[in-house]
């Protein structure tokens, strides 16, 4: 298999590396979270429906929307700590039902899908962490034991049962997202019926229960494209808050190699060479991945450059 340098494609957005510590073990002391909270330099900014508030700088640059806390629209019971940074800056979230206008009208909504790409690390690891908080809150508001109402509790990070007394923890589904090549280096991309006219990508499916993720990898292929995988290497992850995925991103190296799709889940699945692959970029015919996806990155990895890519 040919090898491609680590430096040779950009590294995976959203993998937490702004530099911001959680201080988780703050989260249930309120005495120390209240003075954080009414601390000058602490900044807050506003998350709501998977969106948060960005703008562009003076100097062409695109940030969150940062607030001091006395500016902040209140809220009590959906406030949430995520993290100090190196300067001792503590950063907060607010869920609310929406975003709050802006009078200078420089400020727009916007995803992480659209904002990753844009955003520094610390902002992308802001509101990854937001986003994904947010995303099980609005879930999980009922104790699955008894059924009775949960109440937020450590900063945003647990949901407890005052009925049965049951904690709930944030949830993250893990699944697998893979990149198949063959004995001639070729890789294996496939596309879903739902997704846009082109769009090719790596194969991924959830970890089923009892199973570990090099299983999971084995098994996915197989169902997908009916390909046959006889070894798995991992090769890095990617928090995916679109509602609460871990994506676990592996090259898988094919033991045979003739797709068969059953047109429901996958549509179509093809081999590409690093040419055919460029080619088809360069022609419209085939779009690659996101450039925010860990899938981008993987497919990037094998091609041995960034790939020209649209969002989603």
């Amino acid at each position: 298999m040919r090898t491609t340098p680590d430096d040779a494609v950009q590294p995976i957005p959203l993998t937490g590396t702004g530099g911001i510590d959680r201080c988780a073990g703050y989260r249930l002391d309120e005495a120390w979270l209240g003075a954080a909270w009414s601390h000058p330099s602490t900044r807050v900014f506003v998350v709501s429906g998977g969106q948060a508030l960005i703008e562009e700088t003076a100097d062409g640059r695109t940030e969150l929307v940062l607030m001091p806390s006395f500016d902040a629209p209140l809220t009590e019971a959906h406030r949430y700590f995520l993290g100090a940074d190196a300067d001792g800056v503590r950063y907060f979230a607010l869920q609310k039902d929406a975003l709050p206008g802006r009078m200078d009208e420089a400020a727009r909504p916007a995803g992480l899908r659209e904002a990753a790409p844009l955003l520094s690390e610390r902002d992308n690891e802001l509101l990854v962490h937001a986003v994904a908080l947010e995303n099980w809150q609005r879930l999980h508001r009922f104790c699955s034991r008894c059924g009775e109402r949960t109440v937020i509790a450590a900063a945003g990070h647990i949901r407890r049962c005052q009925a049965c007394g049951a904690e709930h923890y944030p949830r993250t589904d893990p699944a697998v997202i893979m990149l198949v090549v063959d004995e001639e280096d070729r890789a294996l991309l496939g596309r879903q019926l739902h997704w846009p006219k082109g769009r090719f990508s790596t194969l991924a499916g959830f970890v089923e229960p009892g199973e570990s993720i090099e299983q999971a990898v084995v098994r996915e292929v197989a169902e997908e494209v009916g390909v046959v995988v006889e070894e798995v290497e991992y090769i890095a992850s990617q928090p995916w808050p679109f509602p609460s995925s871990l994506m676990l991103g592996f090259v898988a190296h094919a033991a045979s190699s003739e797709p068969v799709v059953d047109g429901d889940e996958i549509e179509q699945a093809r081999w590409f060479s690093r040419e055919e692959l460029r080619a088809a970029m360069e022609s419209g015919e085939v779009l690659a991945p996101s450039g925010v996806s860990i899938a981008a990155r993987l497919v990037a990895r094998w091609y041995g450059k960034p790939l020209v890519s649209a969002p989603w």
